[in-house]
């Protein structure tokens, strides 16, 4: 999956939006983080769907193709095939997304994204007002998280705005250009609200988050 990410961003894309982050940065004391996944979650229920679903086609057909009507004959190529398909299945993601429900995918984003949150420290900021953006390319998810500080004084349109700003841009295949232009709306969103202050220090590092 990083390998994929690296394609979606490129080095010099990701150089773009870290020199965007330190702009952003050089007016207020919030923080931005950018953070680019591969997915949210490996979807286990939907591997074992897939799989199963795969190897009993298939399984199907083999029997009638053998001539045979036993169980066993049956049961034992739903076996192998299965196995097979479990391992298919984990390497080609594509073929498990059917049985991912949006509703699905909608939650595992959102768990993924609290949790890097956390884990990435970006609720450790001095005055509360770190923000993450983070992109699950697998479920073609945006997500905009902000701590408290400034999340008690921006409605949510605004990060509506930015999560429109970057799906937009990759839609249009100019992600790198969309992701900086997202992190210039925050940093204008944060500079209105939290002026750079005389002893700001760089809380969070600018680098581009690679999950």
């Amino acid at each position: 999956m990083k390998e994929k990410i690296k394609k979606f961003l490129t080095d010099e894309e990701r150089r773009r939006i870290e020199e965007k982050v330190r702009e952003a940065e050089a007016s207020t004391s919030g923080e931005i983080v950018v953070m680019a996944v591969g997915e949210s979650s490996n979807y286990p229920s939907a591997i074992m769907a897939a799989s199963g679903a795969i190897a009993l086609v298939l399984a199907i057909g083999g029997t009638m193709l053998y001539g045979s009507e036993s169980l066993w004959v049956f049961l034992m190529l739903f076996a192998l095939f299965f196995i097979a398909s479990n391992e298919a299945v984990k390497r080609i993601p594509a073929l498990k997304r059917p049985f991912v429900s949006r509703a699905e995918i909608a939650e595992e984003v959102e768990e993924a994204a609290i949790h890097s949150f956390y884990h990435r420290k970006v609720h450790e900021t001095r005055d509360r007002t770190g923000i993450l953006i983070y992109i699950s390319l697998y479920e073609h998810s945006v997500r905009v998280l902000a701590d408290s500080g400034i999340d008690a004084v921006v409605g949510k349109q605004v990060w509506q705005e930015v999560v429109d700003t970057i799906t937009k841009g990759i839609r249009d295949g100019r992600q790198g250009e969309a992701i900086g232009q997202a992190v210039g709306i925050c940093g204008k969103l944060l500079s209105q609200h939290f002026p750079c202050k005389a002893d700001d220090t760089n809380e969070l590092a600018d680098s581009v988050i690679i999950g």
